[in-house]
């Protein structure tokens, strides 16, 4: 953990657990909101330094940073799988992207350029784009060190420093970052890390009066506290608050492959992706085929510890399993039916196998309401219009899948779809280049990308006269 917040200075734990076992594998303290003031307090002399460090000399800390990463990609992908559980070839790609995230925004630092305006002979305007100061973070837990990255670095390449509040289930990654943003040369307290119950140390950040922006991955109530706690203190918020993203299949569609697609977006993570694909919808014609599919692809998938590396890990706690375990319950007494056959899971972990539902309706709570685990719910359409209807009918817009082999028809429901991200004939598909973010309730503002730097900078406009009277 980087200073000011030690173990000397903090009064509680919070005790870790591998949920592939349901054994403690650390403890880490438990940060107080008198912690946060700390934090932040020191974060905001680091921000006075690192806005005069030059913007070139900024991307290279980054790299140095990017390099570190890199050289622990194994440690950190085998530290991640035991505090989420994935698999480990999935945090083994999760620690490149965060590579990918620190290289992508190295290379903007010292391209943030302001505009002149002309006003006509002896005036000159012009605009200086400049940091916030101190970033807040707080990370979620399906994929800690991920979206750790994908904020924290476009902060630190716009010159500010960042604290995080990394969820209490899965600290242990953000504190290792912590570690190694100081031993690649970035300056002291650029980055800080507060672990901490949502309630206390997240509620204490999100509405701390000395934070120039902040950044919350995590579901709709928790966001809307967020946001309550933000507008205390008019501070801007960027959110990513969950989604039941469609994938949208027309009968012309090439069935084998969208079914590959289908299953990796509702199963990667065990279903736990704000992003995840989990409504199927289907032209009638081909309906019952892709599901038999779908289903036989997903029978085949492996369950096991995510250092195993099996096609899937549990979920990430007794109380998500629960809570994923009450949507399958809810889902058959909805009338819906499981299209999967009996599945043995191990004995010890929060596994859960995956779970297709047929005979779905729109008004089911199970087609609406985002369940964060492997369950896809599939309802068939007619014609285009419904599709769009159905895709459209829920109060989340973050990702769609389309899937045809018509271009004209696959830009004609890009076009009307109510989503902020929208994938053709594959899924989780892009990089840190591209903009990530959604309608709705699944959140404002975008992610990666270049857009992703607006939301660590503040406009400065300057208007001055030039020359006699």
């Amino acid at each position: 953990m980087s200073a000011p917040v030690t173990a000397a200075t903090l009064t509680h734990e919070i005790a870790v657990e591998d949920p592939s076992t349901e054994e403690t594998i650390a403890r880490v303290p438990r940060g107080t909101a008198e912690d946060v003031d700390r934090a932040v307090a020191a974060a905001r002399v680091g921000a006075r330094r690192t806005r005069t460090i030059a913007p070139a000399d900024r991307g290279r800390l980054l790299r140095a940073l990017a390099a570190a990463v890199d050289a622990e990609r194994e440690e950190l992908a085998r530290l991640e799988t035991r505090d989420t559980g994935k698999p480990l070839s999935l945090a083994r790609g999760e620690v490149a992207g965060c590579v990918g995230y620190l290289d992508y925004y190295a290379g903007a630092a010292d391209k943030l350029h302001g505009e002149t305006i002309p006003l006509g002979p002896g005036s000159l305007a012009w605009t200086v784009r400049e940091p916030v100061g101190v970033t807040a973070h707080i990370v979620p837990w399906n994929a800690p060190l991920s979206m750790l990255c994908r904020s924290v670095a476009p902060a630190l390449a716009a010159g500010n420093t960042a604290v995080v509040k990394p969820a209490e289930q899965t600290p242990l990654t953000a504190l290792r970052f912590a570690e190694l943003a100081r031993e690649a040369g970035l300056p002291e307290h650029a980055v800080t890390v507060v672990a901490g119950l949502g309630a206390e140390a997240g509620h204490a950040l999100a509405g701390h009066p000395c934070i120039g922006s902040l950044t919350f991955t995590g579901s709709v109530a928790t966001g809307r506290a967020v946001l309550r706690a933000a507008a205390e203190h008019v501070t801007p918020v960027v959110t990513e608050l969950g989604g039941k993203s469609p994938q949208i299949v027309f009968a012309d569609a090439d069935l084998d492959d969208v079914a590959a697609q289908v299953v990796t977006g509702v199963t990667a993570n065990s279903g736990q992706y704000c992003d995840a694909g989990s409504r199927l919808l289907v032209e009638r014609g081909v309906h019952d085929e892709l599901v038999a599919r779908v289903v036989a692809r997903t029978a085949a998938l492996t369950l096991g510890p995510g250092i195993d590396d099996p096609d899937l890990g549990p979920l990430v706690s007794a109380e998500h399993h629960r809570r994923v375990s009450s949507y399958v319950a809810l889902g058959q007494a909805e009338g819906a039916v499981v299209a999967d056959g009996p599945r043995a899971v191990p004995d010890r972990g929060h596994f859960l196998a995956p779970v297709t539902f047929t005979g779905v309706t729109p008004e089911m709570r199970i087609a609406r309401e985002e369940i964060f685990g492997p369950v896809l719910v599939a309802m068939p359409f007619d014609d285009e219009e419904q599709a769009l209807a159905l895709a459209n009918g829920t109060d989340y817009g973050l990702g769609v899948g389309i899937h045809t082999r018509d271009v004209d028809r696959a830009l004609r429901v890009a076009g009307q779809v109510e989503a902020g991200y929208v994938m053709i004939n594959e899924y989780f598909a892009g990089g840190p280049s591209v903009p990530f973010g959604g309608t709705k309730l699944s959140g404002t503002g975008r992610e990666r990308g270049l857009v992703a730097l607006d939301g660590y900078l503040r406009d400065k406009t300057v208007v001055a006269r030039v020359g006699p009277r």
